[in-house]
């Protein structure tokens, strides 16, 4: 169980606190509720490119790195579909650094014409190297476009092409940042050697003045229901053929999501699991084979993909990792099975749950899909999860008319 305390400040921003004295440092997490489900769809890559343009400096600060490093601290972000999340590390008696930092990256960045170009052409440099020039580096660009006709999930989190960015200009991407990144849009999270009153004072000290903004989050339309298989085709300079097959599933909160989790460690949690030990070590089918979940907050996709050993007919073994998959819709996994990838969960819930930062982090991130007590929710959840429960979850998911296949077939075939 996780202790915490919340309160929101005047401006909108909601501020929770964990208090742990076995560590000297305090974590700063600033969580924003704005990711690439967010962007236009002519327009995107917008959360990725400020993940980064917020680091070049802010109104009244020239570069984050060094008074953080100065401070003893380190600092790092991540964007997703889902949110954009800024976090420090810092010894406890320097938490006003971190404090500092955050409410001016929060004020504002500092637009400048040649910061957004420098950061332009990082972003696009990282768009090629990675998506379009690294082998299977297009794979979510293709397999999101089959899987999504509506929702704003059809585009990873880099974009859907490098042009929309390198065609930004500086009153978009001003528009982007304050009708999106705003303390009324996003959660502080105050985790390690701090008492709560104290973090709470030190937060509207450096938070409260920073105004509320106007939020134009997009209308985000739900994917209609897929009533028909699909399949595309792709050959690529690649050393292997692999294939992804991805099934429609259920959102984070939804209660099937947990067996559905359950269901994909069955599959391929590890040495033990059905695909490892009949498809990869059994029949030798695949150098690496994967069955796992996209994990967004609304709802996903459920994935199985594998690398095809050399010699193996592609469609026989693809055919075979549908086939196992399917399995578990028709016939109840063993209660052993279960107890075995629940514990499992459990046990990872208690890792992450060691560090002040990890809590900082899911104290956010649960906040920002509606309340940060589910945190202590998540293993009474797994737990609840029956047979019968993944066997259903299965059936649904793995239904006809719910599958998208990428076939990423190698050149040299």
């Amino acid at each position: 169980m996780i202790q915490f305390e919340k309160t929101t400040l005047a401006n909108g921003l909601r501020v929770i606190v964990h208090t742990d004295v076995s560590t000297p440092f305090v974590a700063v997490n600033v969580c924003y509720n704005v990711g690439a489900k967010h962007e236009d769809i002519d327009r995107t890559g917008f959360a990725h490119l400020f993940e980064h343009l917020t680091f070049v400096g802010s109104q009244h600060v020239p570069d984050f790195d060094t008074p953080i490093q100065n401070a003893g601290g380190t600092n790092n972000a991540f964007t997703t579909n889902d949110i954009t999340n800024y976090y420090i590390t810092i010894p406890a008696n320097n938490i006003e650094t971190a404090l500092w930092l955050e409410s001016d990256r929060m004020l504002g960045p500092k637009f400048t014409k040649k910061g957004l170009e420098v950061q332009r052409k990082v972003v696009i440099e990282e768009f090629r190297q990675r998506n379009l020039n690294k082998p299977y580096g297009d794979t979510w660009h293709l397999l999101r476009d089959l899987s999504y006709k509506v929702h704003p999930y059809r585009w990873p989190t880099i974009g859907l092409i490098p042009e929309h960015i390198e065609r930004a200009t500086m009153e978009e991407v001003k528009d982007f940042f304050f009708h999106h990144y705003a303390p009324n849009n996003a959660v502080l999270v105050i985790t390690g050697n701090i008492e709560s009153d104290h973090a709470f004072r030190l937060a509207e000290k450096w938070f409260n003045d920073i105004p509320r903004r106007e939020i134009t989050n997009n209308i985000i339309l739900p994917e209609p229901l897929q009533t028909t298989d699909r399949e595309i085709t792709v050959h690529r300079e690649v050393p292997v053929d692999t294939f992804y097959v991805a099934w429609h599933m259920s959102s984070r909160l939804h209660q099937d999501f947990y067996a559905a989790d359950l269901l994909s460690d069955i599959l391929s949690g590890g040495n033990s699991s059905r695909v490892e030990e009949r498809l990869v070590k059994g029949q030798k089918l695949f150098t690496e084979a994967d069955v796992f979940l996209s994990g967004e907050s609304e709802p996903g996709l459920f994935v199985a993909t594998g690398k095809i050993n050399e010699g193996v007919d592609f469609e026989f073994a693809k055919k075979a990792m549908i086939e196992e998959v399917r399995l578990t819709a028709d016939s109840l996994i063993t209660p052993q099975e279960l107890e075995k990838v629940q514990n499992k969960v459990e046990a990872e819930q208690v890792f992450n749950e060691i560090g002040y930062l990890e809590k900082a982090m899911q104290l956010a991130a649960y906040e920002i899909l509606g309340d940060a007590s589910l945190i202590n929710e998540q293993a009474a959840r797994y737990r609840s999860v029956t047979p019968e429960d993944i066997r259903k979850v299965a059936a649904n998911i793995l239904r006809i008319g719910n599958c998208n296949t990428l076939n990423y077939l190698s050149l040299k075939k």
